[in-house]
């Protein structure tokens, strides 16, 4: 367990992506099975605990301490884990400190009558870094900074393969991985690929250049295609297995079983998840009520009903289209969603250009319908074959400019992780006006990125600075029109929304600028907002 907290605390404290996958790569090297497989299975999101809950780990640390103490020290550090790790008084006795496998293992089995003696047996045979450690595996919320394919990544440089080779063979696996490190450490033959329904690692596209990359391309090598404002998927069908996954790999079948029931073909699908209400597409807004649900009834189901549009034709029947031209791919595509003759799954159609200029032209201006609600346009070389990655020249994503206001500062809470003692999570908002002409400020978003570390700690100075009201972790700010902070945000789109008072909802929000040298009295009203929408 020591290993394992030590990498956690490491990770956490870097912001470098190459120190994490040194850390990484060093520590799969040197731990043992099945220890170093339990810890690659939790930096990757692939295992949970049903039996603990934050729940019992309040109650436990209630259990040792004043509990209005512990409730002031949580809202203070705003992270249970943390808490819990500092504030715990450890019982003297002999405690052996468990090794991450039979965490793994006791957990697996314990019922949640059992939970709480296991947490407290544990708390009492770690230092506090490794009963932080300890705590986030539980939770699973580990925010250390690594993603499931830097994690993939970091198995690439331990056994000298490309990334893509772990992602083929990833869904056959299971934790804790033994042939898989077998194979990375030339003790086996590598893990077979074939595993009906498997996710095939996605081709990325770059972001475009537009000075750098127009004047060194042909027009003429490249097709154009609307970059629709949903969630990137692979639906797949083999074997009589269906399953969609997300553009990580993330199996998400069972949040949309009614689009995993409309996959009526044999082969793999590379698109895009949106919702599609009476053949109109709807904002990502409707898509989002969807997203991150254990379970979806049926009135959810007709309420927001979900639809692919299909991009790219990854295998057909038992054949692996991947190597074929993207115009070949895309005739096989056009004949099998035209077979298909579905409501769920249509085609992304491709957007006629001649130049760049041209092509600006549309991405600025689109056509009425859906095009209305696309993100930007993406262009792809028409003799580029399917590559794992991002490589650099057979696509392009070119996006629409983001919206910008200018909004008032008046909440923050701190962050979590590194940034636990900074303010770092800002609710904005903008000016409205009441009959009486009496203006007021109402939120209209929340940004927690945009900014740079040195900004974040001129952000967090004026927020102790000029604090009016406390709510445990978070700060009401002083905001008035001759005194504030006014945040320039940028943000991806809007959509009117019954949850927020403003009637609002932004997407992608984030602090483009901080105006240091506007009054909030200058910050936008509201009505800007729903000029908009309009």
């Amino acid at each position: 367990m020591r290993a394992f907290a030590d990498l956690l605390d490491r990770l956490s404290l870097t912001a470098s992506r190459n120190t994490k996958l040194a850390l990484m790569v060093g520590y799969l090297a040197e731990t043992p099975d099945p220890d170093r497989g339990w810890a690659l299975a939790a930096l990757t999101g692939e295992l949970s605990f049903d039996a603990a809950k934050p729940a019992f780990i309040r109650k436990a640390a209630e259990a040792r301490m004043d509990p209005q103490l512990f409730r002031w020290s949580y809202d203070y550090v705003g992270d249970l884990a943390e808490t819990v790790a500092l504030v715990w008084e450890a019982k003297p006795g002999a405690n052996r400190e468990p090794q991450l496998s039979e965490v793994i293992d006791a957990l697996t089995s314990a019922s949640r009558s059992e939970v709480q003696r296991l947490i407290e047996t544990w708390l009492d045979a770690l230092d506090p870094t490794a009963r932080w450690a300890l705590l986030k595996l539980m939770t699973g919320g580990l925010r250390v900074g690594v993603s499931a394919r830097l994690a993939k990544q970091a198995l690439a440089q331990l056994g000298g393969v490309e990334v893509a080779e772990i992602e083929e063979v990833w869904h056959g696996l299971s934790a804790p991985y033994g042939d898989l490190f077998a194979w990375l450490e030339g003790r086996s033959d590598r893990p077979s690929a074939v595993s009906p329904g498997r996710f095939r690692p996605v081709m990325l596209a770059q972001a475009i250049d537009e000075a750098v990359d127009f004047p060194r391309l042909d027009p003429a090598a490249y097709v154009a295609e609307w970059k629709w404002d949903g969630i990137r998927i692979q639906a797949v069908n083999e074997g009589g297995v269906r399953r969609l996954y997300s553009r990580t790999g993330d199996d998400i079948s069972k949040t949309f079983p009614d689009m995993v029931e409309a996959l009526d073909f044999e082969g793999v699908i590379d698109g895009e998840l949106l919702v599609v209400r009476d053949g109109a597409l709807a904002s990502f807004g409707d898509l989002q009520q969807r997203l991150n649900r254990k379970t979806v009834d049926a009135k959810l189901i007709q309420t927001y009903p979900a639809a692919i549009r299909a991009y790219d034709l990854l295998a057909e029947g038992a054949e692996d289209l991947r190597h074929l031209p993207f115009l070949e791919r895309r005739e096989r595509l056009e004949a099998l969603v035209a077979r298909l003759g579905s409501g769920r799954i249509d085609l992304s159609p491709l957007q006629p250009f001649e130049t760049w200029e041209g092509l600006a032209d549309l991405r600025s201006d689109p056509p009425e319908g859906d095009a209305q609600l696309a993100e930007g346009v993406m262009l792809k070389r028409a003799d580029s074959i399917y590559e794992a990655g991002r490589p650099k020249g057979p696509w392009f994503k070119w996006k629409r400019d983001p919206h910008l206001i200018d909004a008032v500062l008046m909440y923050a809470q701190r962050g979590h992780g590194k940034r636990s003692s900074f303010y770092s999570d800002y609710t904005f908002g903008v000016w409205t006006t009441d009959a009486l002409g009496q203006r007021s400020l109402t939120p209209v978003g929340k940004a927690y990125f945009g900014f740079t570390d040195e900004e974040l700690k001129q952000i967090d100075k004026f927020v102790r600075d000029n604090t009016v009201e406390r709510f445990g972790p978070v700060r009401s700010v002083r905001a008035e029109p001759h005194f504030g902070l006014v945040l320039e945000v940028a943000f991806e789109g809007l959509q009117r929304s019954t949850r927020h008072k403003s009637g609002v909802a932004m997407r992608f929000p984030r602090v483009h600028r901080l105006r240091w040298d506007k009054s909030p009295g200058e910050a936008d009203e509201l009505t800007t907002l729903q000029r908009m929408l309009d």
